[in-house]
């Protein structure tokens, strides 16, 4: 049940920034939070990751929903010792049902967080994304360490 309420606290704050941005800014419009860093900027993709897809909404309906299912049975499979892996499952299945909101409802997903690194404009991203990224980089790091583990326990 904990981890499905991590989910669902994504997709609460996913939700809310977007209306925010939404309600509150014209498409294109953007503010300064740190200067040559991070600013908002309102921005809309039909497609995936760096706008790849572009329009492909039955294609996202399809996967977004197995991607859900595949989340739940393994969330529902966790030993209690598996926590971080099933908080990392939890931002998986809370970013994927944020921007499948998005999908269902507006037909495009709002993205908002507009990123320099050093001099690269990183392509606009939103909550979802970030608990999506933050997921699967949880689960790459639990499973190299998962492996050390194991050959330390052999020896």
């Amino acid at each position: 049940m904990y981890y499905y309420l991590i989910a669902l606290f994504v997709v609460l704050l996913d939700q809310v920034t977007k209306w925010i941005i939404v309600r509150y800014m014209e498409l294109g419009d953007s503010f300064e939070i740190i200067p040559n860093f991070l600013y908002i900027t309102s921005h809309r993709n039909r497609g995936a990751a760096w706008g790849i897809l572009q329009g492909q909404m039955w294609f996202f309906y399809i996967i977004t929903i197995i991607v859900v299912v595949m989340l739940v049975l393994y969330i529902r499979r966790l030993k209690p010792n598996q926590r971080f892996f099933g908080i990392a499952l939890s931002l998986m299945l809370g970013g994927a049902i944020g921007n499948f909101i998005d999908r269902i409802i507006r037909k495009e997903v709002v993205d908002f967080i507009d990123t320099y690194i050093f001099t690269y404009n990183f392509p606009i991203f939103n909550i979802a994304d970030s608990a999506l990224v933050i997921g699967v980089g949880l689960i790459l790091i639990l499973t190299l360490f998962e492996g050390k583990l194991e050959k330390g326990e052999s020896k």
